[in-house]
């Protein structure tokens, strides 16, 4: 590929990590046309000064015969090279078939369909280091080929993008795109369906008693440089992209200016139960349980050497 890139395709621009690589995208003078996907109007999405570098369209990603028509009709037209994938449900509650179709079938045929394209040569998709099995007997480090979260039980937020990375994973040397799959560490921000956000957010966030394990979280602005030096790197593969900060949680519960209260661990997925209940919080402690109690940090060495990305940008501690 070529340093000038004719146009690049995102998929997401609902949602902050969409919108702020929409920007950043618009920033760079060797990305020649944005073409920007959501579910919104285009009279309500992206606050961007208006360019004729920018594309918005109103495309819902689980209709087929749309998301054919827009990559056979625009994105062709505009000589789209890189797809990048960032939307998926970020709403750890919401369940069904629905939801698997937006999250895995969308994907699936987003990527069979570029596969097909006559100017598209690159798709990055955005996954989640929730991919990732965290348990006593795991390491620490999470390298990318450290083993995935491929329990039954485990609640369809996970299991989806478990598949949809999967699904990506296993076209790589059989695709004729250049496949890029960036493992990125949460993104501890609103808007973004943070499970640990969401917890902060409580005035009095609990933990279990006897436990303090290390986390690593991401600022959006890091995310958002990942994905850009995807869209430019020749490279594929399996990426982790880690944050700049990793800390225990005891302590980011204090950076995050909340009192922390460490109970026995059973107590905690009946309270926070009623905690959703009362107040509509998106936080569930039952698929959040291992990570309170085993440290999981992502091994960002292969994005580093091979991407050329390192966190540099830490979250906004409200206490710093």
């Amino acid at each position: 590929m070529s340093d000038f890139i004719k146009g690049v395709l995102v998929t997401g621009t609902d949602a902050p990590v969409g919108e702020l690589l929409v920007r950043a995208l618009l920033a760079d003078p060797n990305v020649g046309h944005v073409l920007a996907i959501g579910l919104r109007r285009p009279e309500e999405a992206l606050p961007i000064a208006h360019t004729s570098r920018l594309t918005y369209l109103q495309v819902n990603l689980v209709r087929e015969r749309q998301v054919h028509d827009l990559l056979f009709g625009p994105a062709r037209d505009l000589g789209v090279e890189v797809v990048v994938h960032t939307a998926m449900s970020r709403n750890a509650m919401a369940e069904g078939g629905g939801i698997h179709a937006l999250n895995v079938e969308a994907t699936r045929a987003l990527l069979q369909l570029c596969e097909r394209h006559p100017t598209i040569r690159r798709f990055v998709l955005k996954s989640y280091a929730e991919v990732y099995a965290v348990q006593h007997d795991l390491p620490v480090l999470i390298a990318e080929d450290h083993p995935l979260n491929l329990h039954p039980h485990a609640p369809q937020y996970v299991r989806d993008r478990v598949e949809a990375d999967l699904h990506a994973c296993v076209r790589m040397g059989l695709s004729p795109l250049q496949i890029v799959v960036l493992r990125c560490a949460e993104s501890l921000a609103p808007g973004t369906g943070s499970q640990l956000f969401d917890y902060l957010e409580s005035p009095v966030c609990l933990r279990p008693a006897g436990y303090d394990p290390m986390i690593n979280v991401a600022s959006l602005k890091d995310i958002v440089r990942a994905l850009a030096f995807a869209v430019r790197s020749p490279e594929q593969g399996v990426f982790n992209v880690p944050g700049y900060d990793t800390l225990p949680l005891a302590l980011a519960i204090r950076k995050w200016g909340r009192l922390g209260i460490a109970l026995p661990s059973s107590w905690l997925t009946p309270l926070y139960r009623w905690r959703r209940k009362l107040r509509g919080h998106d936080f569930r402690y039952g698929m959040n349980r291992r990570r309170f109690h085993y440290s999981g940090v992502l091994d960002g060495r292969r994005a580093r050497e091979v991407l050329g990305y390192a966190p540099t940008v830490p979250v906004d501690w409200p206490l710093g």
